[in-house]
């Protein structure tokens, strides 16, 4: 991004604690005329994770020797290092699937529409035709594998996502197990929305187990996709109350479907805004492109 005439680039550093870390990548930045701007960092879990502002308009060696110079001191730290121009960050894309229910789709199209978040829905697909109208309605490709054969779909639907090539795959109420083959393709990168608090009530028909127990809490949890039938690691979880002896149980979906609605949105913004990463099974929350871009205005 060019700000000023400057061209700003965003340096981001992932891997194991170690001491020299912060010295090692200043050094070899300030070596080569790259002026720091800012430089947010933590530590959580042993797992070290920096992003620094960069200020590349006046190196002293051209771009593809600073990143490789950086690839190649993250090997030597066994470290990951990434460079990324923020004029040329390209705009990331995601695929939603569904089934029959409307509200976590009409979420995920009013958000993308109204720039709350920073991607775009490049295709809606489905198992069933009854979402197609939402879809068109906002101008967005609708297609529905209708392969009675389960294995056949679903090598129609990789092999789709596949040509597709978004950057993340969300499940919006998407009723059907996926086979490890989509996992395996597509690790740490489709999200789905599961309606209650994970581990408790799993699979089918959360919120009936909910209501017909007399909780008087339940939630509903955004998590990403592995070959464990929702167990995989949880990225947002939120929680509305029932009025036990009030509520009835469409009351109870109703306020379910809303809050649903909404934490997968703000997983997906997330996920966009590269606020998140997997680290042994778990999600681990890290500063993103918005911090700096609020921070200094880009």
């Amino acid at each position: 991004m060019k700000n000023n005439g400057r061209v700003l680039g965003l340096v981001s550093v992932i891997g194991n604690d170690q001491k020299g870390v912060v010295a090692r990548v200043s050094t070899y930045l300030a070596e080569n005329n790259a002026n720091i701007e800012d430089i947010e960092q933590k530590v959580v879990q042993g797992l070290f994770l920096m992003n620094m502002l960069v200020d590349l308009s006046d190196l002293s060696v051209s771009l593809d020797e600073l990143i490789m110079g950086l690839v190649g001191l993250g090997q030597k730290m066994n470290m990951e290092i990434k460079v990324r121009l923020l004029s040329q960050r390209k705009e990331r894309t995601f695929a939603v699937m569904v089934s029959r229910e409307p509200h976590c789709l009409e979420r995920l199209i009013a958000g993308a529409e109204e720039g709350q978040l920073p991607g775009r829905i490049s295709a809606v697909l489905s198992n069933h035709d009854v979402l197609r109208p939402i879809a068109e309605d906002a101008g967005l490709p609708f297609h529905h594998f209708k392969n009675p054969d389960r294995a056949a779909r679903d090598r129609e639907i990789l092999e789709f996502l596949d040509e597709l090539r978004p950057d993340l795959v969300v499940l919006a109420r998407y009723m059907q197990i996926l086979p490890p083959e989509f996992v395996e393709r597509w690790p740490s990168r489709i999200i789905n929305i599961h309606p209650s608090l994970l581990p408790y009530h799993p699979g089918a028909n959360a919120y009936r187990q909910a209501y017909e127990k007399g909780n008087r809490v339940a939630g509903c949890t955004a998590h990403f996709v592995t070959e464990q039938l929702d167990e995989g690691p949880i990225i947002l979880q939120d929680v509305f109350h029932i009025a036990v002896g009030e509520d009835t149980l469409e009351d109870v979906k109703t306020k379910g479907q809303e809050l649903e609605s909404e934490t997968l949105a703000r997983a997906v913004k997330l996920y966009l805004n590269d606020e998140l990463l997997v680290k042994d099974d778990k999600v681990v929350f890290k500063p993103g492109l918005d911090f700096f871009k609020k921070l200094h205005e880009l």
